[in-house]
């Protein structure tokens, strides 16, 4: 750190602290220098591979002399054709590539990116809590004022619309809704999408939806989209990732679709700060977006038996844990006697070296839940439960 008190950072974010992850690597990292066995299920990467196919296509377009150059932004059109082709194929929307659909370098971006083309100073988002933190970040950094919308256990997390006053209402530009949901793993039902596009349609309020897990589900469910609402592309744009979906968290795929206004915004604000991805790896995305599909049935599978471990493992140590049908958490409330979840996942990380993440990291109605990853080897998971319960019985 200098002594140059001349240099400070904007306004806008001073008040930021590091990504709660970055802080807790490095906590880790130091617990492993001292011999301890980390065993993480805290962040949401999957450590499972994409299928062969997915990966020799990207060997293979990398080997040609012509793919090195800088690609379009926002995506190849033949990337966008691949999204709408999925779109059409997975949900039946049918999406015009080149105004209704535009690539991103990760979902996360997109999200961070939606809010700065849309709100300005003093216009009013509503974020859900428990949420991605992105969705609060994004909001202050545009200068936007957050209204905070509890997802309550009791109301499924989902929502309750007739809880917002109408003065908040009408200074509403834009609503965040994340299904299937992270950090609690709920789900919305159909009439939930219906229902959410007919409010933002009388008040004129712009959707988000953020749905990277639609392709992550388990016992036979099958998650919409919201554009699959008559007249959502009115009103909305849904975000969706190769992340969770492929195993292809790190190459940094994602897609925003819908409201073609909006997507033009986003276009626009991206021409002027990325340059899109290497062009294998966009080849390697289409591959996986348009190719054999089946392997992600298996892929569930796997994901579906580290859940019921880590369900009745968290069950026998005294958690109440409900059993999520889609995405990769499991969101369970401390066990009796314990109210503060950093405290909490900070002893046991320093007395089991079991990594969890603190509901409180998703906001205020997060606090006194936890939240597991499935993106770690099986063997592991099941040691992390057997961990926790002896931890558990000796408190």
């Amino acid at each position: 750190m200098t002594n140059n008190s001349f240099i400070k950072p904007a306004g806008r974010i001073a008040s930021f602290k590091p990504y709660y992850f970055a802080t807790l690597a490095k906590k880790i990292s130091q617990l492993q220098e001292n011999g301890v066995d980390v065993i993480k299920i805290d962040m949401g990467s999957p450590d499972l591979p994409p299928e062969k196919f997915i990966i020799d296509k990207l060997t293979q377009s990398a080997a040609l002399p012509d793919k090195h150059g800088y690609t379009p932004m926002g995506g190849s059109l033949e990337y966008r054709k691949a999204i709408a082709y999925y779109y059409e194929k997975r949900f039946g929307v049918k999406l015009d590539p080149s105004t209704e659909t535009v690539g991103l370098i990760g979902s996360k971006e997109g999200l961070f990116n939606m809010t700065q083309v849309l709100v300005n100073p003093g216009d009013y988002v509503i974020v859900p809590d428990p949420g991605y933190p992105v969705y609060s970040a994004s909001t202050k950094i545009a200068g936007g004022i957050i209204y905070t919308l509890p997802l309550l256990k009791e109301n499924g997390f989902l929502p309750d619309l007739s809880s917002i006053p109408q003065e908040i209402i009408q200074k509403t530009k834009l609503f965040w809704i994340n299904y299937p949901n992270n950090p609690t793993g709920a789900i919305a039902p159909f009439s939930f999408f219906e229902k959410i596009v007919d409010f933002a349609k009388r008040n004129q309020i712009i959707i988000a939806h953020d749905a990277p897990y639609v392709d992550v589900c388990f016992d036979d469910y099958i998650a919409p989209s919201l554009l699959q609402v008559e007249g959502a592309k009115d009103v909305a744009v849904e975000f969706n990732s190769l992340s969770k979906s492929y195993n292809m968290a790190g190459w940094r795929l994602g897609m925003a679709v819908g409201n073609a206004d909006i997507i033009g915004y986003i276009h626009t604000y991206k021409s002027q700060m990325d340059s899109s991805q290497f062009a294998p790896v966009i080849d390697a995305g289409i591959a996986a977006i348009t190719g054999d599909q089946s392997w992600l049935s298996s892929r569930n599978t796997i994901y579906q038996t580290r859940r019921d471990i880590v369900v009745n493992g968290l069950k026998e140590a005294g958690f109440e844990v409900d059993t999520p049908p889609a995405a990769i958490y499991i969101w369970a409330k401390l066990p009796d006697g314990f109210e503060d979840s950093m405290f909490f996942c900070n002893q046991l990380l320093e007395d089991t070296g079991v990594s969890m993440t603190p509901g409180v990291v998703y906001g205020q109605y997060g606090e006194g839940y936890l939240r597991v990853s499935l993106g770690t080897k099986t063997e592991r998971i099941q040691e992390a439960m057997e961990r926790i319960k002896l931890w558990m019985k000796a408190k």
